[in-house]
């Protein structure tokens, strides 16, 4: 099965976002100017801490139970809260200490000692932190000793691992290091790329792609599937290139502080919940989390209609405008439902909704009629059926077939192969000529003259004849030949013939109009032009001419002569 290749424009955001995982330096230059915002606009950062979710039993005033100290965007270990002061403020505290000895210090010695029976850490010999038993039963040790033990091997390590990784030959390697994953995540990107559109993308269409598609590509996928596999590649792109980033920049302190950094006030800022809906409070996040399940609920409620349709309705014999009508009913009510659940589990409560229903109705009222009476037609079309998916219509101007009924409007593709987007409401406001309604077969007329001359009862057979060889008249009903009168120039007839495929109307006629022309010039039966017949009326000859005509005609005029006389004989007497 052939595959098609999907373009965005890069005005559009899709295209955007797809141009720049197309383009792996345009990423590259994005994360440059992005670190650079961050920096100039947040300026340096020492403390690195990061404070642990507070459980259930915590009130919004009273501060988490534990906070992480971080060296270099890493994370070493965490703290608790003690009698007089908060872990927050502990880990910030101990975080400064660690980047100020990293920064002034090249050798350190870590130990610790008990003071007023509690173990107390040192670096060269200065107060770093006390370990409590609070700090042990978070890390679920036996004693503040032992945990203390466990700290000090750890700083000690962390702080040689800061000190090698600030030399300039560990630099340069990773630098090398960096470019060398930038390389290979390009080639990465494009062998993704040639992977989906030749292996992934054409299993997921053959599996899901209905056979009522374009007749010009019958493989074609439909619009909600041709998104999610687009979407689906974006995300894997985007995942990859997510991936490198955080890997690369993780490969120096500098970076992996402010990478750190950023994630932190970026997680935050997404998790606190500062959103009230009802009874609730709600984060950035888990409203994004809802919208993304909501849009993967529409996408999902199209294959499974498509599926529907394409596979057990066609399967189970039911026509083309069937099969439509149920999938646009089943994929509404999937979605109805879909987000009611999600909603409810949620935990969002749809009364708190009330006001938004309001001002959208207040919009309705003002702005959206036309919208909201395109989307009751639609209802109507989809129950009444006066039209269905697969009709050929005769709409104003245009002739068609019907290829999709939404929401709103309704494609008919024209004899040309174009596409017409007409809104609901005007297939019941003007009249449509429905050629597939309940009944395909219809009748259609050929007006045909001939001379005066001709056998009419010949001109029939020749007719009959002509509209029994072809192959897309019907035999029943059988054609028939009308006898229309006598035309100014020609015997006017009628051929009437059945056919089972309106949408095949000028090609038939045009096969019926090229049969019937040749088979009457075999049969000498003249097909006239118009006519006119010109007669002239006979009188008297010669002409009679008085004397005065007979005396202009024989005499010459000469310049200068004055005007001749008039004769007495016609002029009147004289009074």
């Amino acid at each position: 099965m052939g595959h098609s290749v999907h373009r965005h424009s890069v005005s559009s955001p899709l295209g955007w976002v797809h141009h720049c995982f197309r383009h792996g330096w345009s990423w590259l230059l994005l994360g440059l100017a992005t670190w650079g915002l961050v920096l100039s606009l947040a300026g340096p950062v020492y403390p690195q801490v990061s404070p642990q979710p507070p459980t259930p039993e915590q009130t919004e005033e009273s501060p988490p139970n534990s906070a992480s100290v971080v060296l270099d965007g890493r994370t070493l270990f965490s703290v608790a809260n003690t009698r007089q002061i908060t872990s927050l403020e502990r880990a910030s505290y101990i975080s400064q200490e660690l980047a100020q000895l990293v920064r002034t210090q090249d050798l350190f010695q870590v130990r610790w000692v008990e003071r007023d029976q509690v173990p107390v850490i040192l670096v060269n010999g200065g107060y770093l932190m006390t370990v409590t038993q609070a700090d042990a039963a978070l890390a679920q040790v036996d004693s503040a000793e032992i945990q203390a033990e466990i700290w000090v091997e750890l700083i000690t390590q962390e702080l040689r691992m800061a000190q090698t990784e600030r030399s300039q030959e560990v630099r340069l390697r990773r630098l090398a290091f960096a470019i060398a994953v930038f390389c290979l995540a390009l080639l990465l990107h494009r062998l993704i790329g040639e992977l989906w559109r030749r292996s992934l993308r054409p299993v997921l269409e053959q599996i899901t792609t209905h056979q009522d598609g374009d007749p010009e590509d019958p493989h074609s996928p439909p619009t909600g599937l041709n998104l999610l596999l687009n979407l689906l590649l974006t995300v894997v792109r985007g995942g990859l290139w997510f991936g490198v980033s955080v890997y690369i920049t993780n490969l120096f302190p500098v970076t992996r502080r402010w990478s750190y950094f950023v994630q932190q006030q970026t997680w935050r800022s997404l998790s606190q919940p500062n959103l009230r809906l009802g009874q609730r409070d709600f984060s950035i996040l888990s409203l994004l989390i809802l919208m993304g399940l909501l849009l993967g609920l529409v996408v999902l409620a199209g294959i499974c209609t498509n599926f529907l349709r394409s596979r057990i309705l066609h399967l189970a014999g039911f026509d083309r405008g069937s099969r439509e009508a149920v999938a646009i009913l089943i994929k509404y009510s999937l979605i109805f439902v879909g987000t009611v659940v999600l909603l409810q589990i949620w935990g969002l409560d749809l009364s708190s909704l009330a006001l938004l229903a309001s001002a959208l109705g207040v919009g309705i009222g003002l702005g959206l009629q036309n919208i909201t009476k395109d989307f009751g037609s639609g209802i109507v079309l989809v129950f009444e059926r006066p039209i269905q998916v697969g009709d050929f219509v005769e709409f104003g101007e245009f002739q068609g077939t019907v290829e999709r009924i939404g929401a709103r409007s309704t494609e008919i593709k024209t004899l040309d192969q174009v596409s017409i987007i007409v809104p609901n409401s005007r297939f019941l406001e003007q009249e449509v000529i429905n050629w597939s309604h309940r009944n395909p077969v219809s009748r259609i007329r050929i007006p045909i003259g001939v001379a005066y001359s001709a056998d009419p009862s010949q001109v029939r057979e020749v007719l009959i004849a002509v509209s029994q060889h072809h192959s897309k008249v019907l035999s029943m009903p059988s054609p028939q030949v009308f006898f229309k009168g006598f035309g100014e120039s020609a015997l006017n007839f009628d051929l009437l013939v059945w056919i089972a495929e309106p949408h095949q109307q000028p090609v038939i006629k045009s096969d019926l109009y090229f049969s019937v022309e040749a088979e009457l010039r075999d049969c000498g039966i003249e097909i006239p032009f118009p006519q006119r017949d010109l007669h002239i009326r006979s009188g008297q000859l010669p002409i009679s001419l008085s004397p005065r005509d007979r005396q202009n005609l024989g005499s010459k005029p000469q310049m200068g002569h004055s005007r001749p006389a008039p004769d007495p004989e016609e002029c009147p007497p004289s009074p």
